[in-house]
């Protein structure tokens, strides 16, 4: 898969602290090379119209090797990769644009994790790398229990290595399994998503992909909104410009190119909310984010009158055109008619699980799955990502 790399021998007086340090974590300096010519093949052969990173800018052969293992630094440490021979790979959960997610067992632990994995020269290439560690950063500053907790992170000689907390159903999967939710679930799914957006938005962040795959289910039937990947920091005031997100989530003003702000994410709650009471999306899906932002305009907002009328004005109010009117304050939602007699506080909440969730996870069958173990995490898993074994 990687490229041979032809730029001569490296000499110099740094070179025996450099193989001190890879004898340190197992890793030869064979393997950085076989990186090194994989980023150089990666960035000859990149995508029209990506932007050329500044990295670049250098002749590849003048790049010191350290800078495979700096440049992720420190959000992405270095483990020992003795540390990872107890991780057994259980299948594949998802396999998006950016990575990989997979089903990993930790043996030592005795416990199952959910292991995003990203490839460092993809990184690179499409200049992600400040959206990598800010996903990280991110996800270590916050806690909340509605919130996707994160294990660990960590880097290997190819990959860049996110551990959370496994969640066994997705909420597309129910949805996509029973159709359209009750209203008292969606009242419940949506005081905790409330509550979790208001968290995040108080700390200045905004979240920027709230939608069915990216809110996952635990057994007791409360939702944890994960996939943090689009997010960044954003204080209040600030505004954003980059065109992202899934493209029936995103708000008006997203898909036009900005100015944006937190607002976003109240329209992507309100698409989702609409999708999970009607059974569809407000605004069908185009072939790209010109054509989306036409149809997105011209919405009319129709809310099927076979709805309740407390459900029908919250969706209203979030899907407006217009950032300013759109509700966004927790007190906007704490005296709203559809939230009646709902207490917005996380613990009372989870005393109320959705028993529909639990009916369907015990009815749905769970395929078995052939699991493997790996010498070396980080090395073998080309030979699994490409016949993978779904979980």
């Amino acid at each position: 898969m990687a490229a041979s790399h032809k730029g001569g021998n490296i000499r110099g007086p740094w070179v025996q602290g450099w193989k001190s340090l890879w004898s340190g974590v197992g890793t030869t300096r064979s393997g950085v090379k076989e990186l090194w010519g994989l980023r150089g093949h990666q960035f000859l052969h990149r995508e029209p119209l990506e932007p050329a990173p500044l990295l670049v800018e250098k002749p590849l052969p003048e790049w010191p090797v350290p800078q495979f293992i700096n440049l992720f630094l420190p959000e992405f440490p270095i483990r020992p990769l003795s540390g990872h021979q107890q991780l057994k790979i259980l299948g594949l959960v998802a396999k998006g644009s950016f990575g990989t997610v997979l089903k990993v067992l930790d043996c030592g632990q005795k416990a199952v994790f959910a292991v995003k994995v990203v490839p460092k020269a993809k990184v690179l290439q499409r200049d992600i790398l400040r959206q990598c560690k800010e996903e990280v950063s991110i996800q270590r500053q916050i806690n909340h229990p509605f919130v996707h907790s994160m294990g660990d992170s960590w880097q290997g000689k190819r990959h860049l290595f996110i551990m959370c907390s496994y969640c066994s159903t997705d909420l597309y999967s129910l949805w996509s399994a029973v159709g359209r939710l009750t209203e008292a679930s969606i009242r419940l799914f949506a005081a905790e998503l409330i509550l979790v957006l208001c968290y995040l938005h108080d700390l200045g962040i905004i979240h920027r992909d709230v939608k069915n795959g990216a809110d996952a289910l635990f057994f007791t039937g409360h939702l944890k909104l994960t996939d943090f990947g689009l997010s960044r920091h954003l204080p209040q005031g600030a505004r954003a410009y980059t065109i992202c997100g899934t493209l029936q989530y995103m708000a008006p003003e997203v898909l036009s190119g900005g100015p944006y702000n937190h607002a976003a994410d109240w329209w992507s709650l309100g698409v989702l909310l609409f999708s999970l009471s009607t059974g569809k999306f407000p605004v069908p899906a185009e072939r790209d984010h010109v054509a989306m932002l036409a149809s997105v305009t011209h919405y009319d907002s129709e809310i099927p009158s076979s709805l309740n009328q407390g459900l029908s004005l919250l969706l209203h109010e979030l899907l407006h055109q217009n950032p300013l009117h759109r509700l966004r304050y927790l007190h906007h939602f704490q005296v709203h008619p559809f939230f009646r007699g709902v207490a917005f506080d996380p613990e009372l909440l989870q005393k109320h699980p959705v028993n529909f969730v639990l009916e369907t996870q015990a009815t749905q069958s769970s395929p078995s799955s052939e699991s493997m173990f790996f010498k070396d995490f980080d090395c073998n898993l080309e030979s699994f990502l490409v016949h993978p074994r779904l979980a």
